[in-house]
């Protein structure tokens, strides 16, 4: 299956989220967080139904401390929502695919 999520990361989250002209999604996780594992499917599915109108990515939080420092990420998963550079919207924890989906959709 070709994933559609970007692996967003310290070195490119300036050109991938801040400076998108798209909204975007980036979701904070971990390779040994259940719930993580459990959104991620939803996280896939998102990024295939909206890849013309916002960007979806990952950030690796085991890689990538900087990031989860800068935007407070104290519990995973967290899914930040990004409009114009500016951080507008957040999801701490496991919840549903038409959750998500509705965060975006009042972004695009």
């Amino acid at each position: 299956m070709n994933k559609m999520t970007l692996e967003i990361n310290s070195e490119n989250f300036e050109n991938l989220v801040l400076k998108s002209n798209k909204p975007v999604m980036v979701d904070f996780w971990a390779e040994w967080c259940g719930p993580c594992r459990a959104i991620a499917p939803y996280v896939e599915q998102i990024a295939e139904d909206y890849a013309d109108k916002a960007v979806v990515g990952k950030v690796d939080i085991e890689n990538n401390p900087d990031l989860s420092n800068t935007y407070s990420v104290r519990n995973i998963p967290t899914l930040l929502f990004f409009k114009g550079g500016e951080l507008v919207d957040k999801q701490v924890g496991l919840t549903s695919k038409a959750s998500l989906a509705s965060k975006l959709d009042a972004l695009v």
